[in-house]
């Protein structure tokens, strides 16, 4: 009888059901069909934010590197950065920032052009000009980019 016993015992064993498998892919499946749309939001506000960030670093280092030369009674012409070439992988605005920003032709990133600099966000390349007069601006009239160029520069 006891041989019986341990014998019923060993052959039992404890596992999921198949319906307790099933719930739980649906369970995740739902889940990750509601948290993945939002990541990709959240990643796209994100470049946003950054860009915003470093479009008012740029401004507050110009704003800097004026008022020094004017302290100095220098009154050459202010450059943001000595690049001349536009590929990726340059030093952008390294004379009026303390860390410079790496150039790269991809979303969330800057690149020198010839005519100043552009900022990629959604797929979308915002050109920014610097002018002693104006400062360090984007078009915000344009029709294809003026949206993102107002939610970079306020």
């Amino acid at each position: 009888m006891v041989k019986k016993l341990l014998c019923k015992q060993s052959v039992q064993r404890s596992a999921f059901t198949m319906i307790e498998l099933v719930f739980v892919i649906v369970v995740l499946g739902i889940l990750a069909g509601i948290a993945i749309p939002k990541l990709v939001v959240t990643r796209d506000d994100a470049m946003l934010v950054k860009g915003k960030s470093q479009v008012a670093a740029i401004r507050s280092g110009i704003a800097l590197q004026k008022s020094k030369r004017l302290l100095e009674g220098n009154t050459t012409a202010l450059t943001l950065d000595t690049n001349t070439t536009t590929a990726e992988g340059q030093e952008l605005f390294k004379d009026v920032l303390d860390y410079p920003i790496i150039s790269k032709n991809a979303d969330g990133h800057w690149m020198k052009t010839t005519t100043g600099y552009s900022f990629k966000i959604l797929g979308q390349t915002i050109p920014f000009t610097y002018n002693a007069t104006t400062g360090f601006t984007c078009d915000t009239t344009n029709s294809s980019t003026g949206t993102n160029c107002k939610s970079l520069t306020q």
